[in-house]
């Protein structure tokens, strides 16, 4: 068991009347059960603390866990000592009053003198050396003599023969002290004197009765005092009984945290709106979708459009629509463009290389012909009789996701990653600059030199020499005009400049964070509302109203890391979540307000 500060540190013991269908929390590694929350967050909060040490190995400054593990490494090691060296090294320890340093010098030395039966090692035989095994030690003192079977090939005995021990090379111990370090703690339940484990004694044909020297208390280690075994350890635990009622230091895992009688009254986490018209489960794929035809619309020529507007499209039971018509060619265009797999198939196939209104079906049946997923193999019929709009929307999606996705290996594509993350790395550099300048006019203020005496010209001069300011281009040069700007306002201007600038550039959307059951939570810039994924990823909701914003607020607790990192965000995030949710609102209310007009 690991040692707590060299110490002995005993398990509890379950709770007495436990109820098979009574609520308590119970410590994985140790299966320790607790009624109470608070002590067993205590005791888990002792097991996470780097005070633990390895009982075999010796290893210190671990958690509980890692000395665990530390523990159970170290004992398939120490099992790895010969057998025919277990029997005679447990002989030496058995009862043995010796130091444990002392106790295995003497160990090391014996087995490197003292050859044992069934060891392999090398003898003198006709000149020359020859691999033998050692059957039986006749004698004993200097006048020992060693019958030996001389070895073949396949390690097995040929012949046999006595040697003398002068004859026997034995060129290193048959036993690093490392292994016999860990055997000896392994193998032993006392020291002082050292006790072999019962079981191993009645294996091995160990005498447990103790010598009368140990019976009359005589010949016992008097070094110093260790607080290993016995009594004595578990007086000095009580000493550290104090790390058991250190108190939390938060934040921690959420799953873990307990409301407090000082903390804050929550609110009750309002319920999410669902009322999509696709499956649940295919809103990421719509996400998906959406986003990439949004964030690529220049190269895909594809005018913006509206999340509702691509997902009526979806639901719809047309089969030519022209939102999902466009999507579609301006996909195929752009692997038509690449000249890749699905261009390398169209060729084999003598299809022309122009997608229109006519067409466009075929060429979805053939670039799912070439990707060969069984789910979509019973489409291609349905498609190619002019009947898309009979697709159930969740397979329209998992399609175009399939298209997104083959889209993103393209050399356009890539090419616009690329300049957006050059773009990206100099605006972060610019900022990085912005925020340098700043430090030196605090400094210079502090230093009694006013905004007055600082040279402009100079600032310009610098910014121009920057390395990471020779991008080139116009954008560039507006921002070293905007960070060579000196007053109040500039600045604020500046840096609001650098974010929107690098919000606008960002690659993809991330999540803002997840919440204590680890739900991710999205927010999509074109879009007005906050999105909620499940942890596995198999249902969607989510927030459309400022009410509803303000209440998730009241509902996430700091003293979780990964509430408290969500409720970071969304504060840093909230004015651009507010007012996109605000048009959104707007944008439904005038919808909702507007007579439908057969045509439209």
């Amino acid at each position: 068991m690991p040692l707590l500060k060299r110490s002995t540190f005993s398990l509890l013991e379950p709770p007495e009347n436990l109820d098979p269908n009574e609520d308590v929390f119970q410590i994985r590694f140790t299966n320790e059960i607790f009624r109470d929350y608070q002590e067993y967050l205590n005791r888990l909060n002792l097991y996470r603390q780097k005070v633990w040490s390895c009982e075999l190995s010796g290893k210190s400054n671990l958690t509980y866990e890692e000395a665990l593990v530390c523990e159970q490494q170290a004992g398939v090691k120490a099992r790895l000592l010969p057998k025919e060296l277990i029997a005679p090294v447990l002989r030496m320890i058995h009862y043995s009053t010796l130091s444990f340093t002392d106790l295995l010098e003497e160990v090391y030395s014996s087995l490197r003198l003292d050859l044992s039966e069934g060891l392999e090692l090398h003898a003198k035989k006709d000149g020359s050396e020859a691999a033998c095994k050692i059957l039986e030690v006749i004698g004993s003192g200097g006048t020992k003599l060693y019958e030996v079977g001389w070895l073949g090939q396949d390690n097995e005995v040929i012949n046999t023969s006595v040697v003398k021990a002068d004859d026997l090379i034995c060129k290193k111990a048959p036993a690093s002290r490392s292994l016999l370090k860990l055997f000896i703690r392994d193998s032993t339940s006392k020291r002082s004197p050292w006790i072999v484990n019962a079981d191993l004694a009645k294996k091995y044909g160990i005498d447990t009765e103790p010598p009368e020297d140990i019976m009359n208390d005589e010949g016992l280690y008097k070094g110093r005092k260790r607080f290993a075994y016995g009594e004595d350890a578990s007086k000095k635990f009580k000493k550290d009984e104090k790390l058991v009622e250190l108190p939390v230091k938060y934040p921690i895992d959420d799953l873990l945290v307990k409301l407090a009688a000082d903390d804050p009254v929550f609110s009750k986490r309002p319920p999410l709106s669902r009322d999509f018209r696709v499956p649940v489960d295919s809103v990421g794929d719509l996400l998906v979708v959406w986003d990439f035809c949004l964030s690529f619309g220049r190269l895909l020529c594809l005018s913006p459009f509206s999340l509702s507007d691509l997902e009526n499209a979806i639901c719809s039971k047309e089969s030519n629509l022209v939102l999902l018509v466009e999507i579609h060619a301006a996909l195929f265009h752009l692997l038509n463009k690449d000249e890749g797999a699905y261009f390398s198939f169209l060729l084999n196939k003598k299809r022309t290389l122009k997608v229109t209104l006519v067409t466009w079906a075929e060429y979805l049946c053939n670039y799912l012909e070439m990707i060969r997923k069984e789910e979509f193999f019973s489409k291609v019929s349905t498609i190619r009789r002019g009947h898309y709009g009979l697709l159930d929307s969740g397979v329209k999606l998992k399609i175009l996701r399939e298209l997104v996705e083959e889209a993103i290996t393209t050399s356009a594509v890539r090419q616009k990653l690329s300049e957006w993350i050059d773009q990206q790395q100099a605006l972060v550099a610019a900022k990085r600059e912005d925020a340098r300048k700043n430090r030196e006019e605090q400094k210079l203020k502090k230093e009694g030199v006013g905004e007055n005496g600082i040279n402009h010209t100079d600032t310009i001069q610098n910014d121009s020499e920057c390395p990471k300011n020779q991008c080139g281009g116009r954008e560039q040069k507006d921002l070293n005009i905007l960070l060579s700007r000196n007053t109040g306002d500039g600045k604020i201007f500046v840096r609001k400049h650098l974010e929107n600038e690098m919000e606008q550039q960002s690659l993809r959307p991330s999540h803002l964070g997840k919440d204590r059951l680890y739900n991710r939570y999205w927010f999509f810039r074109h879009e007005g509302r906050l999105f909620v994924e499940s942890a596995d990823s198999k249902e969607w909701g989510y927030y459309g109203t400022k009410e509803e914003l303000d209440a998730l607020l009241g509902t996430l607790n700091i003293k979780g890391v990964r509430e408290r990192a969500l409720k970071r965000q969304l504060i840093k995030s909230y004015d651009k979540i507010r007012c996109s949710i605000s048009l959104y609102v707007h944008a439904v209310l005038i919808i909702q307000r507007t007579p439908w007009i057969d045509g439209w």
